[in-house]
């Protein structure tokens, strides 16, 4: 036989099935309820983060289309000023050359037409240089221009200047930027210029000479070049450093001389042109390094940070109002999408709500090609599952019916056997009226076992078999023990299942007071009462009694509990009753060594009826009413 929890199980499958179905569609009456609420809110999320990234992703372009337009123009000015700057150093360069080769290599030193050439180049280029001047090996001044006193502690052989062009003969040779402090000036001005110096071959008479042309390039020319760039760039700024990382020029040299700017020009000199990231005042920054030609000077043009942020500004009124009209057209667009999903939803959840309530038997069929499949399924799987439960409990009933009748017909034959054997003996002892009494009992007993196949009798019936019962046993046991029956009338009109008193009475005769001595004063008693909406009925012996061990195995079907007497048991009433009333009815079970047992019937209050009878052998009663199946 299988377990209980199993029969359950069946028993409610089709049920359950139509239970979930409903349960989905609860949630879904609250998902309907603000299914375009839910919707909206999903789609604003998305559209508010949507707006985010495209804002996001706006300003990021923005901030990197201008920091690329930013270096390319920087870039731009770089390469520009270079060409400037190389053009500048280069007539200079040609001054320098044409000093060499045409005047000192041409004429002698000590001619006038040398002086005179001399003085003239000097003259024509008064725009670009601020002196010229040649010197012999010795360091003394050959020659000058414009004619002023050399100083007397102007050391020329020992500048910088000068021992690079002796060092190096067959280069040109820049110097940084100096105060020019060779000669002496009645205006008491002071100069900056850039040296140009090389060796150079002196014809002297007929005694050839090395020495030291060295041409002062203007160091205002290199300045306003490199100030006209500055005054024209919004925080981005030009500077020049020699070979050495050196500055020549510098915007903000101030600034760096009291040490509130730093630059990596000591890097600078490392690097190729080009644009590089790097530092600038410990801020993250761009810059752009060209090389002038000749002199290994590096123009550095430094693009700040702060140039991306000063410009989005400019666009950041642009982007919110861009942004805005965005997340407002997105918005309206969410609205429409939400209606046109939620109403077909609401409008399927609103017929199966109606199909519930028995309103209608019609399901919403339209929308989406989806809501209308979804549609077609729910109204085909109603039809489906009310075919499926009738069918189920059709199925479920007859095998419960089944398994009933299967536990009833489990009445020991001894017991018959042995009353008729005992009727028997009585007639050929001439023991004609307690024959009669057998007899008549018997008689009761087993119309009663039969009930016309009914599984459901009266409380009234079951007793008067229990009664028949004990009246037989009496005789047998030759009046070992007595029988007391104390029950509420009230209770005889209710319904109960037949045979479930006499197995327990059989059990207490068996173990409890049918080995006692008659002098022991056996008793069973059968106590009946209504508590509420149940029975109990209770069976109760002052016999032998049991261990807690064996009372918690009685009504397991586990074999550690030996069976005797008529084979039906308490496993088989406790079985019964639990198939017909629920998990929550049965037996209970109550007993001590020496001190006797009680068993307790529990079933539900259920007044007899005909009716009642049928729907409970049907099992379509329900919680004392009668349950429709067809609902």
């Amino acid at each position: 036989m299988k377990s209980n929890n199993d029969t359950k199980r069946q028993e409610n499958y089709g049920y359950s099935i139509k239970m979930r179905i409903q349960r989905w569609f609860r949630r879904g009456q609250f998902i309907s309820w603000d299914i375009q609420s839910i919707i909206m809110v999903v789609l604003t999320v998305l559209t508010i983060v949507t707006t985010v990234l495209m804002g996001f992703l706006i300003y990021s372009r923005f901030k990197m289309a201008i920091r690329q337009t930013a270096v390319a123009n920087t870039e731009s000015v770089v390469e520009s000023a270079v060409d400037r700057l190389e053009a500048d150093l280069l007539n200079v360069r040609q001054i320098s050359n044409a000093v060499n080769y045409n005047i000192i290599q041409e004429y002698d030193i000590s001619s006038q037409e040398f002086e005179r050439q001399f003085s003239l180049l000097y003259e024509i280029n008064t725009d670009k240089i601020q002196s010229m001047a040649l010197y012999d090996n010795e360091g003394n001044l050959v020659a000058a221009e414009p004619l002023v006193n050399e100083k007397a502690d102007a050391g020329a052989a020992q500048q910088d200047w000068y021992r690079n062009a002796a060092d190096e003969i067959e280069n040109i040779h820049f110097s940084s930027p100096h105060i020019q402090n060779l000669f002496e000036d009645g205006t008491y001005r002071y100069y900056w210029v850039i040296s140009l110096s090389r060796s150079v071959d002196i014809n002297d008479g007929e005694k050839p000479v090395s020495g030291v042309l060295l041409v002062d390039m203007k160091y205002s020319m290199i300045r306003e070049i490199l100030e006209r760039i500055n005054q024209s760039s919004d925080e981005v700024y030009y500077y020049l450093c020699n070979r050495d990382g050196e500055m020549i020029y510098h915007p903000r040299q101030a600034e760096i001389d009291r040490g509130l700017l730093t630059e990596e020009s000591g890097q600078i000199k490392e690097y190729e042109d080009g644009t590089y990231e790097l530092p600038v005042n410990g801020q993250k920054g761009s810059v752009v390094v060209g090389s002038i030609s000749y002199t290994g000077w590096r123009l550095v043009g430094v693009v700040p940070d702060s140039v991306q942020t000063s410009k989005i500004q400019q666009f950041r009124y642009y982007i919110v109002v861009t942004t805005l009209i965005f997340f407002m057209m997105l918005l309206g667009v969410n609205r429409i999408v939400a209606r046109k999903i939620s109403n077909p939803i609401f409008k399927l959840n609103e017929s199966v709500k109606a199909y519930e309530t028995g309103k209608t038997k019609d399901i919403y069929i339209g929308g989406f090609s989806e809501i209308r499949h979804l549609g077609y399924s729910v109204k085909k799987s109603y039809e489906q599952i009310e075919v499926l439960m009738e069918e189920i409990i059709r199925q479920q009933n007859e095998k419960r019916k089944s398994e009933m009748d299967a536990l009833q017909s489990q009445i020991n034959p001894h017991f018959l056997y042995n009353t008729l054997e005992s009727i028997t003996w009585m007639v050929e002892a001439n023991k004609n009226e307690e024959a009669v009494f057998m007899i008549s009992e018997l008689a009761k007993l087993l119309r009663i076992s039969l009930s016309k196949g009914r599984t459901v009798i009266r409380i009234a019936d079951e007793l008067q078999h229990s009664t028949s019962y004990m009246n037989i046993q009496k005789v047998r046991y030759k009046d070992r023990f007595e029988t007391e029956f104390l029950i509420e009338e009230e209770i005889k009109e209710y319904c109960t299942i037949k045979l479930i008193i006499q197995p327990i009475l059989e059990n207490a005769i068996y173990y409890g007071v049918g080995n006692m001595d008659e002098d022991d004063g056996g008793k069973i008693t059968v106590k009946g009462k209504k508590d509420g909406n149940d029975i109990y009925i209770s069976v109760i012996d002052n016999g032998m009694g049991m261990s807690e061990e064996i009372v918690e195995n009685l009504l397991l079907d586990n074999g550690k509990v030996p069976k005797h007497g008529s084979g039906v048991g308490l496993i088989n009433v406790h079985t019964r009753i639990q198939l017909m009333y629920g998990k929550e009815y049965g037996l209970k079970i109550y007993s001590e060594p020496d001190e006797g047992t009680e068993v307790v019937i529990h079933i539900p209050a259920i007044p007899f009826s005909e009716e009642n009878r049928k729907k409970l052998e049907e099992q379509t009663y329900r919680k004392g009413e009668a349950y429709d199946e067809k609902k």
